[in-house]
Order: C-alpha cells, then structure tokens, then sequence
C-alpha cells in the first residue's frame, strides 16, 4: 500500500538568523521585521512559552538535553506551521543538531551572524540569563565554543555575515539584499 503523502508547504520566504550568542539574532532581528513588516519570532522564546519556565532553569531543572529537544521540536511546529514572511531568531546552539540545521533551511533563508569572541564578550557580560557561560573564564568558554560551532554554523547558512564593526542598520540591509537575491533566484 503506497504512503500517504504529507502536506507539504509551498518554499517559505522566512530569513532564518543563526549564530552565537550575543551576534545580534534578536537586535538585528527586529531591525528586519521593523524592516520588512514581518512578525519577529524568536525560537528561545517560543520554548520558554511552550514551557512554561526560562531557559536558565530548563537547563537547571532538566539539562540541555531537554533544552535540545524542545529546540527541535519548537523548529518543528514552525515548519508544520507553514511560516512564511517571518523573521527568525534561533538560540545559540539549535544548529548543533543536524536535524535541526536541515530543518531551518527548509524554513526559509538562513544567514549566520558571524562575531569576533570581543564582540560577544561585550556584548553578553551583563546578562546573567546565559547559563553557558556562567563560567570561571567567560572569554576562554566562547572561543572553545566558537572553535567547536563556526563550522556548524556554516553548515547551516546560505549566508555568513560578520557582525563585529557593523551597525544594527548596515547589518540588516546586508541581509535584506541577500535575500531578495536568494528569494528571485528560488
């Protein structure tokens, strides 16, 4: 007996933004909404609402196993949602997983927010909501962090883009014309 064929959604003209964090996801994120009139959505977020508690104590209370799972599963719903026209802004680390990365290209426009370790540590030391680099050394954990996940994240983008010198505008008018090439190429 054949497989019934699952929906499929016509190619979404979501963009996708990547990196680690403290790259600007979320800033530069709004700035493109702001931009392009798309709603904001920010993965991070969206797990947080799904359960019920932050991501500090997800990773406290359940692991970042857990935390994974939710990520995938948050990529998932976004999917099966059939998105399009949207801004998306994942957590750090949801391209770890292979699965997720082939997920988020199928959602749409992927770019990668690419930071010097200086820009993040800047941009990152007042917040005490990043459980990851609640760490004796912050420096030291975001250069071993991006040594194990540039190539993961190039994996995962159509687009690299380096933030650090960069303004919030100049960077969102990169990704702007980035991806209405992308988008008339597809």
């Amino acid at each position: 007996m054949p497989e019934e064929a699952s929906p499929c959604c016509p190619p979404a003209k979501n963009i996708i933004l990547v990196g680690f964090m403290g790259s600007g996801k979320s800033t530069i994120g709004r700035e493109l909404g702001q931009l392009l009139s798309y709603p904001l959505i920010d993965t991070d977020a969206v797990v947080e609402e799904e359960q019920q508690i932050s991501i500090s104590d997800i990773f406290s209370l359940k692991g970042e196993p857990y935390f994974r799972d939710c990520e995938t599963a948050a990529v998932q719903k976004l999917l099966g949602d059939c998105l399009d026209h949207h801004i998306i802004a994942t957590g750090g680390g949801l391209p770890l997983r292979e699965e997720n990365r082939k997920l988020l290209r199928e959602l749409g426009y992927v770019v990668w927010l690419d930071a010097t370790p200086d820009s993040i540590l800047e941009r990152t030391a007042r917040s005490t909501n990043r459980p990851l680099l609640q760490t004796e050394n912050p420096r030291e954990t975001i250069e071993s962090m991006l040594h194990e996940r540039n190539a993961i994240y190039k994996d995962a983008a159509h687009l690299r883009l380096q933030t650090s010198g960069l303004s919030i505008s100049e960077t969102a008018h990169g990704i702007l014309e980035s991806a209405r090439y992308f988008f008339g190429q597809s």
